[in-house]
């Protein structure tokens, strides 16, 4: 398994910080500044990357109206595929501008193809990895032409079965690569909370030898932060600069000061989770003070014995561990004592080496 994978002049994975992913979609609402405006957005937000779509309405559907071609069950329930795709799609023409502008803004920039003519289209534009939609899991001829290009492939997971899952890999393992991420993904918009079953983000990176993350459909900020804390390495969140100007990703798409918001959270819980050791942190070895030792608690003649009376364990911990008091009780003081001196094993007779 690899467990880190380069994007752009981003590592994904083991000791790197989570890639947080802007999605843009459709929320350019068909006009170019928009889109535009949405990259300086994600930068100014803390976002990694910006990701686009890359089809046409006649690349990823047909132009007919018949009952197969309507949507049913959905936000967009009532109208046909060809119409909301040309409401949705970005102007391929476009593209060189919003690459660009990703560059001078510092973000990765890439896409998802629908179809193999966009993989081309994309590759012209040297884009640095690419995305398989969710509904995309089951198209093999586009999971093995990507594959082939042996960039990274991130998939999304939101339809696919265990066994659309296994299928996808295979055919991106068989053209010998391995720069996979799966990511969680529930393909309802937007998605419930109880429907996220985040507790499968590390199942993913188990069961497929992969490196895992989050494609998020909520309206909200909780997902991404409990997904990090679970070992999501990439993060994506639909950007839309208002949500007043409506389009068809409205409902699970947040406003760059909420985009803001989730990226803060998800550095705060990266720090809070900080690593598997014990070790002391700096604040905790500020505190030690605090902990009990053995104190003299009476002043003490040379040669005296060591009683419950003349010695406590209390706070501070500059004195000897606890552990020893049981031993020292009954032994001989080396020395005068005054009282509220921290107790030292060379104070003892029979006790200098402890």
């Amino acid at each position: 398994m690899i467990d880190k994978i380069k994007i752009g002049n981003k590592w994904v994975g083991k000791g790197n910080p989570c890639m947080v992913v802007a999605e843009i979609s459709c929320n350019h609402v068909q006009k170019k500044e928009y889109a535009l405006k949405l990259i300086e957005e994600a930068k100014s937000a803390g976002a990694d990357a910006v990701k686009f779509q890359t089809y046409t309405p006649d690349t990823i559907t047909l132009n007919c109206d018949n009952d197969y071609f309507k949507i049913k069950g959905t936000v967009w329930a009532g109208r046909t595929l060809y119409d909301l795709y040309s409401e949705a799609y970005t102007p391929w023409d476009w593209f060189p501008e919003l690459r660009d502008k990703a560059k001078e803004e510092g973000v990765v920039f890439f896409s998802s193809p629908f179809d193999e003519t966009a993989v081309d289209f994309l590759e012209e534009l040297g884009v640095p990895a690419y995305k398989i939609a969710s509904f995309e899991i089951n198209h093999i001829p586009l999971i093995r032409y990507v594959a082939k290009k042996k960039k990274p492939v991130i998939l999304s997971t939101g339809v696919a079965t265990q066994e659309d899952i296994e299928l996808a890999l295979k055919t991106i393992r068989s053209e010998g690569n391995e720069q996979i991420i799966l990511l969680k993904c529930t393909s309802a918009y937007p998605a419930p909370t109880d429907e996220l079953n985040l507790a499968s983000i590390p199942e993913l990176e188990k069961n497929f030898g992969v490196i895992s993350g989050l494609s998020d459909h909520t309206s909200g900020l909780l997902a991404p932060s409990v997904s990090v804390a679970l070992g999501a390495k990439i993060i994506e969140k639909h950007l839309i600069l208002d949500r007043k100007m409506g389009g068809p990703d409205v409902g699970f798409s947040i406003e760059p000061k909420e985009f803001k918001q989730m990226v803060d959270i998800v550095r705060e819980t990266e720090s809070a989770l900080g690593d598997r050791t014990l070790t002391l942190t700096k604040g905790a070895k500020e505190h030690k003070f605090a902990m009990r030792s053995i104190f003299v608690s009476e002043d003490i003649s040379k040669g005296e014995q060591f009683s419950a009376k003349n010695l406590r364990v209390v706070r501070p911990g500059n004195g000897l561990h606890p552990k020893h008091y049981s031993e020292i009780l009954g032994k001989k003081s080396r020395k005068d004592l005054k009282k509220g001196t921290p107790l030292q094993g060379n104070m003892v007779e029979g006790f200098e080496n402890r």
